[in-house]
C-alpha cells in the first residue's frame, strides 16, 4: 500500500468515527492529513459530499497552498485555508473541523472575552496540561465569512504541533502531530464544552448567575 492510499484509509476511520458522533450535520466539517513534508501536500476533505458515506471521491490531494495537486472535479472543503496555515506553520501531521451544537454555543457565550478557559478538569491533560493549577485556553476568534480573512486570524493562534481554536458560531479546528492526536484532542474538547453547558445550566438551577 502506497503512502497515499495509507493516509487516505487512516483520514476515511477517522472520517467515520466521527460521523457516527453525528458530528457532520448537513455536510458541515472537514479533515486533512499531511501525505508529504517537502512538498507539503495533504489530503482533505472534498466540498458538499455526504461524510456519513465513504467514497472514493471524498478527499482530494491539495499542494502547500491549498490548490488540487491534480486535474480533478472535486473542489476543496472551504476551510481548506486553515488547513494550509497549520501544516505550513507546525509540523502538525492532522487537522480536523467540525461543527456541534456544543462548540456553537460556548463559542457565543465565551466569545465577547475571545478564550474559553477550562481548569480543574481532567480532560486538559489531553492538551499535556498536567498540573493542579494547569489552565486550558482556547481562543475563540470571529466567525469571517470571507475565508481569507479567517485564515490570517485563524493563523495568529497557530504555532504549536497541537492546538485547538473556535471559530464564533462556526465551529472548532483541531490540530495534531498524527491523526489519533487530532482525534484525541477533538474528543477533549468536545466534553469540555458539554461539561461547561452542563454546569452552566446547573448553577443556573440553583440561582447562581456567573459563568
Amino acid at each position: 500500500m502506497s503512502k497515499l492510499q495509507q493516509k487516505w484509509e487512516e483520514l476515511a476511520d477517522v472520517k467515520a468515527e466521527l460521523a457516527e458522533r453525528d458530528w457532520f450535520m448537513g455536510t458541515s466539517g472537514n479533515l486533512a492529513i499531511k501525505v508529504s513534508d517537502n512538498p507539503i501536500q495533504f489530503l482533505v476533505t472534498a466540498s458538499g459530499k455526504d461524510k456519513r458515506k465513504r467514497t472514493e471521491e471524498d478527499f482530494l490531494l491539495v499542494d502547500e497552498l491549498g490548490r488540487p495537486v491534480e486535474d480533478t472535479h472535486l473542489k476543496p472543503s472551504a476551510e481548506t485555508l486553515l488547513h494550509v496555515e497549520i501544516y505550513g506553520r507546525t509540523g502538525a501531521g492532522c487537522s480536523l473541523h467540525v461543527h456541534t451544537i456544543d462548540n456553537n454555543v460556548i463559542s457565543e457565550i465565551y466569545g465577547d472575552k475571545g478564550e474559553v478557559r477550562f481548569q480543574g478538569q481532567e480532560l486538559i491533560k489531553a492538551f499535556n496540561k498536567w498540573g493542579e493549577d494547569d489552565i486550558l485556553t482556547i481562543p475563540i476568534i470571529p466567525n469571517h465569512a470571507h475565508i481569507p480573512t479567517l485564515a490570517k486570524e485563524f493563523a495568529e493562534h497557530v504555532s504549536e504541533g497541537s492546538g485547538a481554536v473556535l471559530i464564533r458560531n462556526h465551529g472548532i479546528t483541531v490540530w495534531g502531530k498524527d491523526a489519533f492526536e487530532a482525534k484525541k484532542l477533538l474528543e477533549a474538547s468536545e466534553f469540555l464544552f458539554k461539561y461547561q453547558l452542563r454546569l452552566i445550566e446547573c448553577k443556573g438551577s440553583f440561582g447562581t448567575k456567573e459563568i
